[in-house]
């Protein structure tokens, strides 16, 4: 009976540990969907670690199975950079903004911003967001993403589900006018892509608030698109308000709801 006692319970705690990974991975599957301006290739296993302290993907000290599955995930091969793109017919030809710069606003629920575009230096960018800002694709849809950390602080808006995952019917690329150093001012209004995938940009874009730095991934950095020319205090109160009750310390939905009210640029 002993034998058959131990053998029960160790099968019951073969269980628990299966349904914790499991857990644990459904937990991580969320945050990528929902974080996807932001990815980390493998280099050396205390680098890769630093990286993901920095970008708070944890609230707080990891546990040691989390600790365990960053591991893992970080020792995984990294992204290699996409070959060149072959846009859809529904993606605007960079010919349409090349050399012009749109200035318009971003109206939200919580003040607006004035807005400019540059088109010389990210010409595919540029007509991307022309193109679905006169469709008003915009209007009614989420900035469902602020960070606050210490040196990275972005609002993130306009996933089409409204949860930040990305539009597979509505994929571009390249990659334009990227910070070799890593370096986003503030102000700066860069497109949002999948992890690892220089074809991987969409619909959405992230508005710096403060200086911020991210790492570039396997892939390259993030398309710096324009800037923000008036209104960033906008942003700034929305991020002075803080997170969402549960989400991570520094990285999570705002407290109070963001909406687009109107996107307009001439």
């Amino acid at each position: 009976m002993a034998a058959s006692s131990r053998s029960a319970r160790d099968a019951k705690r073969r269980v628990q540990q299966m349904e914790a990974k499991r857990e644990l991975r459904r937990e991580q599957d969320k945050r990528r969907k929902r974080d996807n301006i932001l990815a980390i290739g493998a280099g050396g296993a205390a680098v890769a670690l630093a990286l993901v302290l920095q970008l708070t993907v944890f609230s707080s000290n990891p546990t040691e199975a989390e600790f365990a599955a960053a591991q893992a995930d970080l020792a995984s091969p990294s992204a290699t950079p996409s070959a060149s793109p072959s846009n859809g017919d529904n993606i605007p030809k960079p010919e349409t903004a090349a050399g012009q710069t749109f200035t318009g606003e971003l109206k939200l629920n919580a003040g607006t911003l004035g807005v400019e575009l540059d088109g010389t230096k990210a010409p595919q960018a540029a007509a991307v967001f022309k193109s679905l800002a006169d469709q008003n694709f915009y209007a009614g849809l989420s900035c469902h993403r602020l960070t606050t950390g210490e040196t990275f602080g972005v609002l993130q808006c306009g996933s089409k589900t409204g949860d930040g995952s990305a539009d597979p019917a509505y994929t571009w690329g390249p990659l334009e006018n990227t910070p070799p150093d890593n370096n986003y001012p503030a102000g700066t209004i860069a497109v949002a892509r999948t992890g690892g995938n220089a074809n991987g940009n969409g619909t959405q874009f992230f508005i710096v608030y403060k200086d911020t730095v991210i790492p570039a991934d396997a892939a390259g950095g993030y398309t710096v698109v324009g800037k923000v020319t008036s209104g960033l205090d906008v942003v700034s109160g929305i991020a002075a308000a803080g997170l969402k009750p549960g989400d991570n310390a520094t990285d999570g939905a705002p407290v109070e709801p963001v909406t687009i009210d109107s996107f307009s640029l001439k």
